[in-house]
Order: structure tokens, then sequence, then C-alpha cells
């Protein structure tokens, strides 16, 4: 199974909306290049003192201040939790979060919407506090074996979990010899998250990254290049470690990028002769297909 060996070991709702924590940031700096048009954050909350408590593969919720077009308070926003379990210091004294500002378009106008609480957290400051909740999810955790296969497939801040996933493979579990894949997705270099920490990963003996940068690859039809489209590249050998039950798959990241893998595993599973709808529904049934997508 692919969490905790009970249920009771997985944290859950310790802090709630009518009773949250608050937390000061400790660390807070720009992932994305100075000139790139995405902005994305990383965040560092201190929580020590705190009841606090997370495992990697779950979310906090963040209460944004202020009142909506209502007059009601914002209602929280969740995030994956970017940092193992004990934290980016070591202690589990810190949790953090990666955040990209969203800001929308009006086609009609040409008025720019920024997102209410990504605009608030990108905007915070080194000893500013927030109001956290949670943690929450139990479904989207790192398998226990310690032979498991893990596959990754990301785009922008979806890196978040598998930041946390890698840090606790490769700093805590060394004994650990499962292979990590990781596949990571963004517009352009400008945008590759933690791209230092990845690259120290991949010294590791089976630990691969690999990268897709739609504005600046092709793909092999000459369109842009996709997470997707390097996935299949590796399919048969990705496809051939899901036949093995200690293979596990995880999709965090844009909506609709999971249509195009599915399609590309499909088409494998078709020349290996092998019926996917059938085998698919195996992998879900065994917990072995995990996908959180926004």
């Amino acid at each position: 199974m692919s969490i905790p060996s009970t249920a009771q070991e997985i944290p859950s709702n310790i802090y709630k909306p009518n009773a949250p924590l608050t937390a000061r940031v400790v660390a807070h700096h720009r992932l994305t290049d100075a000139d790139s048009p995405n902005d994305v954050r990383h965040i560092v909350y201190d929580i020590s003192g705190s009841d606090l408590r997370y495992v990697e593969g779950q979310s906090i919720g963040i209460l944004p201040p202020g009142e909506d077009t209502n007059g009601k308070p914002h209602k929280l926003r969740l995030y994956s939790i970017a940092s193992p379990g004990v934290g980016d210091d070591g202690e589990g004294k810190t949790v953090t979060v990666c955040v990209k500002r969203a800001i929308t378009v009006d086609e009609a106008t040409g008025k720019e919407y920024h997102g209410v609480c990504s605009s608030y957290l990108c905007d915070l400051k080194v000893g500013d506090t927030s109001q956290l909740t949670g943690p929450v999810g139990k479904a989207f955790l790192m398998p226990e074996q310690a032979d498991a296969n893990i596959i990754m497939v990301a785009t922008g801040t979806g890196i978040a979990p598998f930041r946390a996933f890698l840090s606790k493979r490769y700093n805590q579990l060394k004994h650990e010899t499962g292979h990590s894949w990781l596949f990571f997705g963004a517009q352009t270099r400008k945008d590759y998250l933690y791209q230092s920490e990845l690259d120290a990963y991949a010294q590791n003996e089976g630990c691969h990254i690999v990268t897709a940068f739609s504005r600046e690859e092709k793909n092999a039809q000459g369109g842009r290049m996709y997470v997707q489209h390097r996935l299949i590249e590796h399919g048969e050998t990705l496809f051939n470690m899901l036949k093995q039950p200690n293979t596990y798959l995880y999709i965090c990241g844009l909506r609709g990028m999971e249509a195009g893998i599915l399609e590309g595993f499909q088409e494998i599973a078709q020349r290996q002769g092998v019926d996917w709808n059938v085998f698919f529904d195996t992998l879900k049934a065994e917990k072995r297909w995990h996908v959180e997508v926004y």
C-alpha cells in the first residue's frame, strides 16, 4: 500500500479554519528567473512550538486575510506541501509551500485579475504571519516499501510534493533501492523550479530527471514539447515498470495533462498485447495510480 501502516499514523486536520495556526514566514524567495512572466515563490513557515505535523504528499490550507465581494471572509486555499515531513530544517519545525501568482486576463477588456491567495502569499515578507490549517490528504502519499519504483509527472508548482518525495528518499531513506523517475514540464528553462536540487538528486543511482520546456523544444511531431511527450519517449521502460507491483505513478499539475499520458500508455499497451482498460483498472484498484490536478 502507498500509505503508512495505519490510518492513525497520518496526521489530519490538526488545525481547522475556526482555529488555525498562526505561523511566521522565515524564508521567502522567487524560484523563477526575474525576467520570467511566471512568478513562483518558495515560502517557508516556522511551525516550531505548534502541534502541526505532516507527511510527504499532504497539503496545508491557507486563509487569506480580508473579505470577498459578499463581505464574507475569504475561503481557505489548499497548497501541496513542498517539504519532507522533517521540514526543510530537518527537525520538523518548518513547512514549505511553492506558490505561483495566479493571473488571468479578460480577453474582452484586457484587464488583469490576480488570484487572491496566491498574490497574498507571493507578496509576503520574512517576518509576516499567515493562518494555516490542516494538514489534509491521504491519497497522494509515498509508498512504504524500500524497493518501490516511483514515477512522478509534474508541471509547474506540481513539483511541490515530488520535491518532498525526493528529499525523503535521498536524504532520509538512503537504503531504498527503488528507482525514481521525475518528469517536469514548464514553459521555458527560466521556469525550471528547484533545478539545483533536482540536479543533485539525479546523481543518485536509479534517479532520473527528465524535463520538457514547451516553448523551447519540439516533440516528434514538430509541435510543442509537453511533459507527456517526454514520458512517452520512455514509455516502454515505464510501462514495463508499471507491470511490476512495486511501481507507483503520480501526476501533479495542470488539469488535462493526464489525458495525453493515458493515450500514450494505451498505445504502448496495445503494442504489447495488453488490454489497457483492464490494466488501468488494476493500477487504480492497487492504489498505484495517483492524480492531483488543478
